[in-house]
């Protein structure tokens, strides 16, 4: 059976668009996407149930056929049902939570915005089904809360913790394969890293070129791209690290096009995270499946994908800090060196675990637990 899906995203942009549209693409179901810009997160999650009620009456009138609603976190769901046209508030719900607040980084924890973690939270109550695309993101709201709800002076909604708890599921995010083109190399030719994320703190550059400088103090040589959206104000670490490495740098900052982000995946040898904050892993995964070799902090959410479904392989993962990582990338340094396969000695091929996040794969996933929700 095919489902109409009424889909609502306030931070329509980036990974949030990605995903919905590849979605709708490879679904055998059919989507309306209403969406706004990915701008103004804050007034997004204040004002958007509002706003979309307000769109369904206006232009939706004797058109309301859905049978399934499908939001994000940065919706607040219990406002939109309670301001929706009266056909709509009795369909089955599903909230996708791509982050959650509570676990969101911010520079002073102390200012953290209360009201954004109250509207997941809420939002999660109201909804049928609720989806996480990882553990991690999932066990951070869940663990997270009872110290958060400490802060109220009474009237603490500890039980409806585990209401979330029990109608939580795992759903991980889809990746489009790259195309794949072989790449021929010497054995004497340096291994290529390759670090592709924002340029925030968020994703700790510091561990990154705090391993590189050990390396090359260590007599490592290594060739290196740095690419990835940056913000207005670039952390000065970029500057500094660009000057220090020129003569490593074969690719530097944001590809603009698909074809040169390939070009750039199919180039690396090792892909490289340094991040403390991801729920997913999105970029990493992309990477592998044109076949760069992992090399993972043992923390977030890559410990649960890339692992046997009991424990991480260790193969991929360097601990938790710059030290480690440099280690663990002079061994691989030293592997190639010596007969050129740096996956000789792994218990699987990373890139068939990346393969299996293919939206061919994850979009009949996502159908299937959809149905299960609208045929309740």
């Amino acid at each position: 059976m095919t489902y109409k899906i009424l889909a609502l995203e306030p931070f329509y942009g980036g990974s949030h668009q990605a995903f919905l549209d590849d979605w709708q693409q490879h679904s055998r179901h059919t989507f309306t996407i209403l969406g706004l810009p990915d701008k103004f997160w804050r007034w997004r999650m204040r004002h958007s149930a509002l706003y979309f009620a307000r769109q369904l009456r206006d232009e939706f009138a004797g058109r309301m056929d859905w049978d399934i609603i499908f939001c994000s976190d940065m919706l607040n769901l219990a406002e939109f049902l309670g301001l929706a046209p009266p056909e709509l508030r009795k369909l089955p719900t599903i909230v996708f939570f791509h982050e959650n607040q509570l676990a969101y980084p911010v520079h002073d924890a102390a200012k953290r915005d209360s009201n954004a973690i109250l509207n997941n939270f809420v939002s999660a109550l109201a909804a049928t089904e609720i989806w996480f695309n990882s553990r991690h993101n999932r066990d951070t709201l869940l663990t997270g809360l009872p110290g958060f709800f400490q802060r109220m002076p009474d009237n603490r909604p500890l039980a409806e913790i585990e209401l979330i708890r029990d109608k939580s599921v795992i759903m991980p995010l889809g990746i489009n394969l790259p195309q794949v083109k072989p790449v021929v190399r010497e054995i004497s030719e340096p291994l290529h890293i390759l670090w592709a994320a924002r340029w925030e703190h968020d994703k700790n550059p510091e561990d990154l070129f705090t391993a590189l400088r050990q390396i090359k103090q260590r007599g490592g040589n290594f060739k290196l791209s740095v690419i990835g959206e940056s913000p207005e104000r670039v952390p000065k670490i970029f500057e500094h690290a660009r000057q220090e490495f020129n003569d490593h740098i074969i690719n530097w900052g944001f590809m603009p096009s698909k074809e040169e982000y390939e070009a750039v995946l199919n180039e690396a040898d090792i892909v490289v995270s340094t991040a403390i904050h991801e729920f997913f892993g999105l970029g990493i995964l992309e990477a592998v499946a044109a076949g760069a070799y992992p090399l993972l902090p043992e923390r977030l959410a890559y410990p649960e994908i890339f692992s046997d479904g009991i424990k991480p392989y260790q193969e991929f993962f360097y601990g938790q800090s710059a030290d480690e990582l440099a280690n663990k990338l002079l061994d691989l340094i030293e592997i190639q060196r010596n007969n050129g396969d740096i996956f000789a000695s792994c218990p699987v091929l990373p890139q068939s675990i990346a393969e299996q996040y293919s939206w061919t794969k994850s979009a009949a996933r996502l159908d299937k637990r959809l149905e299960a929700v609208a045929e309740q």
